[in-house]
């Protein structure tokens, strides 16, 4: 809660701060239109960017860190009230966010002029150019608290995955092991996997926004649409899941590879339908679960009568 609330006041306050010290958006709107008219011109973006931005929403169903939230939900009466509030404060961040990328050009037309010349450098160098001190210390916490919010939340459910899922389930199956062992285990896992992503952010070339909007799009691919599927489609089986997961990151690598593909459109979105396609026809050509094969001649019985 104090994270969230943190957050709140970074992203809504602050652009509020810097437009009114700007002299009001008239001002930052005049600034903006004249570094580049196209900032404001909704028909400067191409057909296929404009289905790439919105197909950035396709990549929630599939990114375990967000599931986790509804999965731990203790009522389901309370689901639907869960998603009109995050959707609401998701938006409003949003809102927030590209204001604030906004009102920072219109400060610093060219980024030579942040720390290190990195664009990423904006959010808390605004912040210190334009608030007191103290509330410049619940930025800097601001922001920290959202990248604890979505690192923990990454790295429990991977050490879940790898622990529960593959070691006891898989590799233990039928054998007995404490609560003490799994538990270490799981420290283990997210010690190595901490380690893993230290190394890979300090060799990456590219911003980290661009990292992790491949990171989206694969996670949104390969698990959304079969999981989708499978909780709408009784038909869905094992085989046309195992088909979903590996043409979603099979098609989001090699979308993202190929520059003459990544330049027309975001790789979520092709890679999001091919996933839906594949687990949809693999499923029709293999043998659904019992329980679902059972229903559907329930079905055609009565279908039939």
């Amino acid at each position: 809660m104090i994270q969230a609330i943190f957050m709140i006041i970074a992203l809504l306050i602050l652009p509020v701060i810097v437009i009114s010290h700007a002299g009001g958006w008239s001002e930052v709107l005049e600034v903006l239109k004249h570094f580049n008219p196209r900032f404001f011109n909704p028909f400067a973006y191409t057909f296929g960017g404009i289905i790439g931005f919105l197909g950035i929403g396709l990549g929630s169903p599939g990114n375990p860190h967000i599931l986790v939230r509804y999965m731990s939900v203790a009522d389901p009466r309370d689901l639907r009230k869960s998603c009109v509030i995050g959707t609401v404060w998701n938006v409003l961040m949003a809102w927030g966010a590209i204001f604030i990328g906004l009102v920072g050009r219109a400060f610093y037309m060219n980024k030579a002029e942040l720390p290190g010349g990195d664009p990423e450098n904006l959010f808390p160098f605004l912040a210190s150019a334009h608030l007191h001190p103290f509330i410049m210390g619940i930025i800097t916490a601001a922001i920290l608290a959202a990248i604890m919010s979505t690192a923990d939340s990454q790295l429990l459910v991977a050490s879940s995955g790898v622990v529960r899922d593959i070691y006891q389930k898989i590799a233990a199956k039928g054998k007995s092991i404490s609560q003490k062992k799994l538990v270490f285990l799981s420290r283990m896992v997210v010690l190595l996997l901490v380690i893993a992503s230290l190394v890979f952010g300090l060799i990456a070339k590219k911003l980290v926004f661009w990292l992790v909007l491949f990171a989206w799009g694969g996670l949104g691919a390969s698990f959304g649409p079969p999981l989708l599927l499978a909780l709408y489609w009784k038909r869905t089986t094992k085989a046309g899941v195992a088909a979903g997961f590996i043409s979603g990151t099979a098609v989001t690598i090699v979308w993202h590879l190929v520059s003459a593909l990544k330049e027309r459109i975001y790789e979520l979105v092709p890679a999001f339908f091919a996933s839906a396609i594949l687990t949809i026809i693999i499923s029709l050509f293999t043998q659904p679960p019992p329980e679902a094969e059972k229903e559907l001649r329930s079905i055609r019985a009565k279908y039939r009568r």
